[in-house]
C-alpha cells in the first residue's frame, strides 16, 4: 500500500511592526505556503489579527469579557440555588 505524502509547509509569521519572527504569539500576519511534490507551490494561505478598539466599550475588551463571565457565574449560581430551595 502506498503512503500518502503530506505537503511540505513553509509558515512565515510577521510582527506589528512588519518584521519576520519566529514567535507565534507574537505574530498579527503571516502566510502558510504548502509546497507539492515537485516543490511548486500547493495552497498559499494568508492571515492577519487586526486590533480594534470598540468605542462604545468605556474598558478594555479582555476586562469587558472577564466581567461578562462574572456575570453568567452569578446567573448560574442564582439559578442553581434557586433550584436547590424549591
Amino acid at each position: 500500500m502506498a503512503r500518502t505524502r503530506l505537503p511540505r509547509r513553509t509558515v512565515l509569521y510577521r510582527d506589528s511592526d512588519g518584521q519576520p519572527t519566529s514567535d507565534a504569539a507574537a505574530a498579527v500576519s503571516g502566510e502558510v505556503v504548502e509546497l507539492d511534490d515537485h516543490g511548486r507551490r500547493g495552497h498559499r494561505i494568508r492571515f492577519f489579527l487586526q486590533r480594534e478598539q470598540l468605542p462604545w466599550l468605556p474598558v478594555g475588551e479582555p476586562a469587558f469579557l472577564l466581567w461578562v463571565l462574572a456575570a453568567l457565574v452569578i446567573v448560574w449560581v442564582g439559578i442553581a440555588t434557586y433550584l436547590g430551595v424549591t
